[in-house]
């Protein structure tokens, strides 16, 4: 692919992976957070913030001490299997995913949140197990919230730069991404390309906010 394609390709190929991460992760994480007091709550509640108030670059480096090959688990990985994910596809897929599963995670809570537990109660005592209740009952009620936060959250791994550089590096044709495309031509003093493509993220990132306010507008009627 010439031009823009691959880039723009590539980055909806990494959003929709990441999201297809992020969607049964964040559903169980969410409404953990939501219904459920355990010990070590705090503790789960800082592991998910912690990608959103740390820089990207930090994220991607950890991801490094992690995954990389001579990472705690990349380590073994490679000299065991011969396996790498850094560099890959999937690295970028993964920096997608860190990076924007806390953001979901926190709408899925918040959506959670707003389910009334009686619902909840009265499914139970006609029966329905704690799985059959979460997919028949919570999950349907709070489903305008949950998909907000998976167009945000496809936004976010859309938009991913800086963990993706660290991890994922920028190679032509194999992890360079929208963003790291944008940033490569306008290192290279291509102003011209550097604008169009900024141009095209721009168009997508707009269709992404409008559909979200949409959404948004959606859950305030029904609130009403």
């Amino acid at each position: 692919m010439n031009g823009a394609a691959f880039p723009l390709f590539l980055s909806l190929r990494v959003a929709l992976a990441a999201l297809a991460v992020i969607l049964p992760v964040g559903l169980v994480l969410g409404y953990l957070q939501a219904r459920h007091d355990y010990r070590g709550r705090w503790l789960v509640d800082v592991l998910i913030v912690l990608p959103i108030v740390l820089p990207p670059s930090v994220t991607g480096y950890y991801l490094i001490l992690v995954l990389g090959r001579r990472g705690l688990i990349g380590g073994p990985l490679y000299e065991l299997m011969g396996v790498s994910v850094i560099f890959t596809f999937w690295a970028a897929v993964i920096a997608a995913v860190v990076v924007s599963l806390p953001l979901f995670i926190k709408f899925a809570q918040a959506a959670f949140n707003g389910v009334d537990p009686e619902l909840e109660a009265v499914a139970r005592t006609l029966g329905a197990g704690p799985v059959a209740t979460f997919l028949r009952v919570s999950v349907p009620v709070a489903w305008r919230g949950l998909v907000a936060g998976a167009v945000l959250c496809f936004a976010r791994a859309l938009g991913e730069f800086g963990a993706t550089l660290m991890f994922a590096g920028n190679i032509p044709g194999k992890t360079n991404t929208m963003t790291l495309e944008i940033w490569s031509a306008y290192q290279a003093g291509d102003d011209a390309r550097a604008a169009a493509l900024v141009l095209i993220l721009t168009a997508v990132s707009v269709a992404v906010v409008l559909a979200f306010s949409r959404l948004e507008r959606l859950q305030r009627k029904d609130r009403r």
